[in-house]
This record gives structure tokens, sequence and C-alpha cells, in this order.
């Protein structure tokens, strides 16, 4: 396992299988899917199955995403990181992707913003990625002002499954 991140409110780690009813209880909101795809879980082993994958992703290409988790409480609040996308979406593959899911709860607190810019951070700094991009469905305003604030630059609008989406770049300073 790779060594956690700290933020001054979060614990930034790999899943474990104990994140079970945390990850159940974000998925299967239907707001918490209102802009991804519409699919709420409705059982907890679909839970149990994405974090099975997200753990293959940590073996497969040492990055996927992370558990987010208050300091305070321990508590699992959603989660946030950089995924290896081997698909092609907008006219890439082979890219690397900033994305972050929270429980409905913890909306409006500032705390993507947090997580993902010690993501940005570690994809910079520590993986030495050269660009990080993002997308979101373009109705998201929540979650494109999120994006910008971590310094991502809209590009282009594309369709997605089915949906107008927009897409977002962020170069590495450092490289």
């Amino acid at each position: 396992m790779k060594t956690p991140i700290e933020t001054e409110r979060l614990l930034l780690r790999e899943f474990l299988t104990t994140d079970d009813e945390g990850m159940f209880e974000l998925d299967s909101n239907p707001n918490v899917h209102k802009y991804v795809g519409k699919k709420p879980v409705i059982h907890i082993d679909e839970s149990r199955t994405a974090i099975e994958l997200i753990q293959k992703q940590y073996v497969t290409f040492g990055i996927g995403r992370w558990a987010v988790v208050l300091k305070e409480t321990n508590t699992f609040i959603g989660w946030s990181g950089i995924k290896f996308i081997t698909d092609t979406i907008n006219n890439h593959q082979n890219f690397y992707e900033i994305g972050y899911r929270f429980i409905e709860e913890y909306w409006g607190k500032g705390y993507a913003t947090e997580a993902g810019k010690a993501f940005v951070d570690y994809a910079f700094n520590e993986m030495k990625v050269e660009v990080i991009y993002a997308y979101a469905d373009k109705k998201n305003s929540g979650s494109r002002s999120i994006l910008e604030k971590l310094g991502l630059t809209y590009v282009n609008s594309f369709m997605f499954d089915g949906e107008k989406e927009v897409w977002y770049e962020l170069k590495n300073p450092n490289l």
C-alpha cells in the first residue's frame, strides 16, 4: 500500500474492503448519480465489486481512486484521486484523469477541492505525470467549479454516453 496523504482536514488512502458500507451509502444515492449515468447501486455487493476493481487498478497501474476520510472522526466521506484511463474518451486514450465523488451531506464544504489539490500535487511531483485531464457533465456546475479551482482549464465539449460533457486539462508546470 502507498503511504496515505494528509491534508488539513482529510486522510487520503487506498481503499480497504471495510470501506464497503461508506461506498454503498455514496453510490446508492440517486442525487450523487445525477450527472454520472443515473445508475445508483442497489446492493452492497455492487460496492464491494467496485472496491475490488479499484484495488486491481492499484496493482495494474500503480494508482486509482482513493478513499477520502475525515481525520477528526475517521469517517469515510467519498473518494478522489488519479485514475489511469485506457478507454478512448474525447479522442484521448491512456491518460491520467482526476475525479471525485462524495456522500451528499459532505457537499459544499470544500472537501473535493482540498483532496483534489493534494492529488494534483501527487500526480505532478510524485508520479511526474505530464498532464491531468478531467471531464464532467456540462450541466454539473459544482464539479466544473471544483476543476477550475484545481487549475484545470476548459478545452472543449463532447458527447459521451449520450450526454454533453466538458473536457478539462492541466499541464505539469514542472516539466
